[in-house]
């Protein structure tokens, strides 16, 4: 009877799973359409009344790909997506242009009323507003018409940015140190006109009111109310929703823990009885299974290069130009820096868990496939070569030594955040990812046979699929795609690919492991791994939406965003029952002792799920919250937090559960991984309470008080409080940094010849 109920909630949770995912990408797709339909509009041209051509579509689009060719989102961003050090060249363009605009509406216009300086201030900002708010877009010809006026101020604007991006002036040569831009790597005129069209377009979509709405093509970001820059009334209420919908979900999802905690607390231990003895300690290892060992070399290596790099950026901060007094700029500029960092952030987690994935893949099955090891390795050498060939791609395009922007695109740098790599190097590793599931797969499908953990195979051979898929729809812009098109396919990677189906897969192998190790009864990993992955993704898939918000998208993406990126915080809030549950199998037998490391470090998750995560994301998540927080440092802070003390912290337990059975556990050095451990999760923490978030909360404060642009403006940036923040880091950094050579320092002792394990 207790198997016919077991099986039949299995079938239970596996349909809702279905038809939860079904319906939740059937919405994302759908209002993909939408966003397709009403992006922002690109015009054939933007001219004067008088009929004088200003910039044309051309013009537009290509200035993207310019901006794409000099770092794009890594130096500086657009529409609060990119890096920090820099503007935000939409809210900037966007406040330079109405100061412009106000100055000549109060030097040209008479009235003949009598007021005080401050009542005729107030009357040229209504001017001001409805001018800059008008949509004189016209869907016929395509054409946006501005006045005279607004045409002079654009072409002032417009050669602001002209010269900053030519280095003409010793004014601008500071402005370039203060920003971290190379200072001998500059643009022609042509090519500096260009770009700066597209910055006056993308800030064009911020003020400018869709048609036949009182609200802009970004729905009124970024704040500046001199412009009519404020939140709409759909935004408040859609916080007001998403704190009601937050509290709810808790209190349900509590009351289910509740309901279900003595049971599943009495039914943990496996029907046998815990296990006596290490199920690893019996286990052979197969030629693919020891050649999984050099990926955690390179895993080990890149971390410690993407903490190098951190520390770089980071200190541009306050030098602009270098470290401590090292002139790295013209070398190593902080758009190549940060583009490095952000991306060896993502390759050595993903590494780590897809190294983990052929490793455990033929010691679950106990079959190893024909060639599996020649997969395993033309695998790594490929993975290799994207990393070397990609970067130095980058590096190129980044410094303007591709003759063409198409070649740029292929081969250099795309510009956006975290999918930087030029499209050869994206095609080429979307190939190895789709190789990588045929290798886990094909050792994993024996594994089926065995009908008790026959759902939980099925759910990581399922995550792996999606893993290979899902990074796909990197591939589904090209090089002239709208912007707001691009942001949507890009969420899709960087949202659902690393923060979503990646985490199912760890999450979904990890309980597979623990039955297999007879630690936990295989009826209740089931039915918890199943049932929050429900949970999670049910929120995961549609809070995607909430990375939109302010990106050219309609209305009904942010009432969805503010929704489910609420329901994504809840199953966070009841971690401590996952912590509790660890710890009921963790220290049944005393050869559990040698897996205490891997299990701390994925105890650590759960703490930063729920700090970085669930805390940190949530101060994001609400749209009134994003409105005023958007491209700040709480978004580094969030980041930071989340990917390493979720994604990072599971990446490093894994591989110290592979290196069980790669090395003599026995020799280990338990002292350096207890200093990595606490070294790692300390300096995490004064990272971000000390620094970032400081940081972050004291932008939110002047873009609350004043105007999104000054949070963002180099006066801003470098003012003494800034500075002194950014200085505040530098003791996390240091002892974050000592983990990580700790780290570093245990994996090269636990690999010395003499110290792996022979088959």
């Amino acid at each position: 009877m207790e198997n016919y109920k077991t099986t039949f909630t299995v079938k239970r949770l596996w349909l809702m799973l279905s038809v939860s995912m079904i319906v939740s990408f059937s919405i994302l797709l759908y209002y993909g359409g939408q966003i397709y339909q009403k992006v922002p509009p690109i015009p054939e041209a933007v001219k004067t009344s008088t009929g004088i051509t200003l910039y044309t579509r051309a013009d537009i689009e290509r200035g993207q790909n310019i901006w794409q060719s000099t770092g794009g989102m890594q130096q500086g961003s657009i529409w609060g997506h990119g890096s920090y050090l820099a503007p935000d060249w939409s809210a900037d363009w966007l406040h330079r242009e109405a100061l412009e605009l106000l100055s000549l509406i109060a030097k040209n216009e008479i009235t003949g009323i009598p007021a005080s300086d401050q009542q005729l201030l107030e009357m040229h900002k209504v001017t001001l507003r409805h001018e800059m708010r008008e949509n004189t877009y016209d869907a016929n010809t395509g054409v946006i018409t501005v006045s005279a006026n607004r045409a002079t101020a654009i072409n002032t604007v417009a050669q602001h940015f002209i010269d900053l991006y030519m280095a003409k002036n010793e004014q601008y040569l500071e402005l370039r140190k203060e920003y971290a831009f190379p200072l001998h790597s500059v643009l022609n005129e042509k090519d500096a006109h260009q770009l700066a069209g597209f910055f006056f377009w993308t800030a064009w979509a911020t003020v400018t009111n869709r048609p036949g709405d009182d609200i802009s093509y970004t729905s009124n970001w970024p704040h500046d109310p001199l412009v009519g820059n404020t939140p709409s009334a759909s935004l408040l209420m859609w916080s007001i929703f998403s704190f009601i919908l937050l509290l709810a979900g808790i209190g349900a999802i509590v009351w289910y823990y509740a309901r279900q905690f003595d049971a599943w607390r009495a039914d943990l231990e496996p029907e046998t009885g815990f296990a006596k003895e290490d199920f690893f300690a019996k286990e052979l290892l197969t030629p693919s299974m020891k050649a999984t060992a050099k990926y955690f070399w390179v895993v080990t290596a890149l971390f410690l290069v993407q903490i190098l790099l951190g520390i770089i950026t980071a200190h541009y901060a306050i030098e602009g130009q270098g470290l401590y007094g090292l002139p790295l700029a013209d070398y190593l500029p902080y758009a190549v820096t940060r583009t490095w960092h952000t991306q060896l952030s993502v390759l050595w987690i993903v590494a780590a868990w897809l190294a983990a994935g052929l490793y455990f893949a033929p010691l679950l099955s106990g079959h190893e496939p024909k060639y599996q090891r020649f997969g395993v390795n033309f695998l790594f050498f490929s993975l290799l070569l994207i990393v070397v060939g990609s970067f130095a791609g980058e590096w190129l395009g980044i410094h303007q030594f591709f003759e063409s922007l198409a070649l740029n695109f292929w081969f250099g740098h795309q510009g956006y955040e975290y999918i930087d790599l030029g499209r050869f190097w994206q095609i080429y590793l979307f190939i190895g990812l789709l190789l990588w599931v045929v290798l886990v797969l094909r050792a994993l499908w024996p594994a089926l046979k065995d009908k008790a953990s026959e759902s939980l195979v099925f759910l990581v051979m399922v995550a792996a699929v999606s893993i290979g898929l899902l990074y796909g729809a990197g591939l589904m812009w090209g090089q002239h795609t709208h912007i707001s098109v691009m942001e949507y396919w890009r969420w899709w990677v960087v949202h659902l690919w690393v923060e979503g189906i990646f985490e199912v897969f760890a999450t979904a192998i990890i309980s597979t492991l623990f039955v297999r190790m007879g630690l936990l009864r295989v009826s209740v990993a089931t039915t918890m791994i199943l049932f929050a992955t429900i949970v999670f993704l049910t929120g995961g898939v549609l809070g995607t939406f909430h990375h939109l918000y302010w990106s050219g998208t309609p209305i009904s993406i942010l009432a969805i965003g503010a929704t489910f990126s609420a329901l994504e915080v809840v199953p966070l809030m009841v971690v401590g029952f996952e912590a509790y549950n660890h710890s009921k199998i963790e220290h049944q037998h005393e050869w559990e002792q040698n897996y205490h490391w891997p299990f701390m470090f994925f105890s650590a998750v759960l703490i930063w799920n729920m700090i970085g995560a669930g805390l940190f994301g949530f101060l994001l998540n609400p749209p009134i919250a994003l409105y005023y927080m958007q491209g700040l440092n709480t978004t580094a802070n969030h980041g930071h937090a989340a990917l390493f003390g979720v994604y990072g912290m599971l990446g490093l337990g894994l591989m110290l559960f592979c290196m069980r059975g790669l090395t003599d556990v026995n020799q280990w050095n338990h002292k350096l991984l207890k200093i990595s451990f606490w070294c790692l999760n300390i300096g995490l923490a004064m990272m971000t309470f000390l620094s970032l978030l400081p940081q972050g909360l004291w932008q939110t404060y002047a873009s609350i008080k004043h105007y999104y642009a000054l949070a963002r403006s180099s006066e801003f940036i470098h003012s003494s409080v800034m500075e002194g923040l950014v200085w505040a880091r530098v003791p996390g950094d240091i002892v974050f940094a000592v983990g990580v050579f700790a780290f570093a320092m245990f994996v090269y002792q636990a690999f010395r010849p003499g110290r792996t394990i022979s088959s």
